[in-house]
């Protein structure tokens, strides 16, 4: 099949400023700056911008595989795959967004509806996941702790179910959460989330030898004190262990060897292929062990394990598929054209944001406030976004910057990547950086 052509191939633009702070005076000065278009901008304050159309992006939508939203805007050639089929887009226009979601449910003849909670410890992957689960990059992703700071929501909706999943922040410790100085909502939305969940999916990050042999106080004390919900374990990032072996004792530690009220076949764990989940026993006592145990490292009444990589589209098709099932006769709570709760302002901030975790480093990216100061449609029906980066050091602003303004430049071309495979529509987003006075 023969690629598309485009109008204005290879349109993309790149503003660099940069802003001389001190007791001197702003002056202007010209950078060099080597791009497709091969020519100089004149620098004011340091800004960065970055406007994408046409096969530019192509490479974008190869984040999630074939079949992702940008494939279906580009008009490629789709892959039959239940993963990333029917995603709806994002409004670019917030009171868009926000008449979808009052919008009465377009729900069928027998609906089914599943409200499911992703639990875990900071980087154990929930947003990776639920990505993956949506089919779209909707939630913030990166390697740093805390990317997510507030519980966000998406919905998938498949024929006549419906499953909403509240992707929450990584379950913390008060202690913790006052030593760094995190939001309290670090702290306090995941178990506002568990008041209205169906099902838990507690992650477990197979790959962090530190914290993988066994859950968290916190996240225990979560499970116990909301027993009646069923919940399943997730061991996540199978892909990265040199050993499969581990999957043996670290399934018997995290399960205390009962899954589904009965005493786990260790052999079948050990044998499953990656990306399916453990057949579950007979439920024969569902009170197998105390919940009330100090001691407990694991959790003995999880329904189900999957072993799988958040990465991996075949693997999480696996979940997926499971989900739909558990689903149960109910309303719709969303229209089938929801795909986030989130505002399209907070998506761009959060995108931002990933990109800062990304690309700066130790604490400065926590450091950063961020204000969107422009948001509106162009003339092309583009989104023009302008947002200011405020830093308390001049430091951080240099490093926020770069060498001839490389970093910014990189934030605002990965950022714009991402929301237009999000918004489905050319991005023009410009970052300011400016020190707090």
């Amino acid at each position: 099949m023969a690629a598309p052509s485009w109008r204005g191939a290879g349109l993309v633009q790149e503003v660099l400023r940069v802003w001389q702070v001190g007791p001197h005076v702003a002056r202007e000065r010209v950078i060099p700056f080597s791009s497709p278009l091969s020519f100089q901008r004149r620098c004011v304050s340091c800004v960065a911008g970055s406007a994408f159309s046409g096969p530019r992006l192509a490479s974008a939508s190869r984040n999630y595989g074939q079949g992702s939203a940008l494939d279906h805007f580009l008009g490629f050639s789709q892959r039959d795959s239940s993963v990333t089929s029917c995603v709806p887009a994002v409004s670019m226009h917030r009171d868009e967004q926000d008449l979808l979601l009052v919008h009465h449910p377009d729900m069928p003849e027998n609906p089914r509806v599943l409200r499911v909670v992703l639990l875990g410890a900071p980087n154990a992957g929930k947003s990776t996941l639920s990505n993956q689960l949506l089919g779209r990059k909707v939630f913030p992703v990166s390697k740093k702790v805390h990317t997510t700071r507030c519980q966000a929501l998406g919905v998938i909706t498949e024929k006549e179910t419906q499953v909403i999943l509240l992707d929450t922040p990584g379950i913390i410790s008060p202690g913790k959460q006052k030593r760094h100085h995190l939001e309290l909502s670090l702290l306090e939305d995941p178990w506002k989330s568990m008041e209205s969940a169906d099902l838990v999916v507690v992650l477990v990050d197979v790959s962090d030898k530190w914290t993988r042999n066994q859950l968290s106080p916190q996240l225990l004390r979560c499970l116990t004190k909301f027993s009646q919900i069923p919940s399943v374990l997730v061991m996540n990032k199978i892909d990265c262990l040199k050993r499969k072996s581990v999957l043996l004792e670290l399934t018997a530690a995290l399960t205390e060897g009962v899954v589904n009220g009965k005493k786990l076949e260790m052999r079948q764990a050990f044998h499953s292929q990656p990306g399916t989940r453990c057949p579950s026993p007979a439920v024969k006592d569902p009170h197998t062990l105390s919940v009330g145990n100090p001691q407990r490292i694991g959790w003995p009444h999880f329904k189900e394990i999957f072993m799988l990589s958040a990465l991996s589209q075949e693997d999480v098709k696996t979940l997926k598929q499971y989900l739909l099932t558990q689903a149960q006769p109910g309303p719709w709570e969303y229209h089938s054209a929801v795909l986030t709760s989130q505002t399209p302002e907070e998506i761009c901030t959060n995108v931002i944001r990933e990109k800062l975790l990304e690309h700066l480093p130790q604490e400065v990216p926590y450091n950063v406030q961020q204000k969107t100061a422009v948001w509106e449609e162009g003339p092309g029906g583009e989104l023009v976004i302008q947002q200011k980066l405020l830093v308390p050091k001049e430091s951080y602003m240099k490093l926020l910057i770069g060498p001839k303004g490389h970093v910014i430049s990189q934030i605002a071309q990965e950022a714009g990547r991402d929301l237009m495979n999000i918004f489905l529509c050319d991005v023009d987003i410009h970052l300011s950086v400016k020190l707090l006075k």
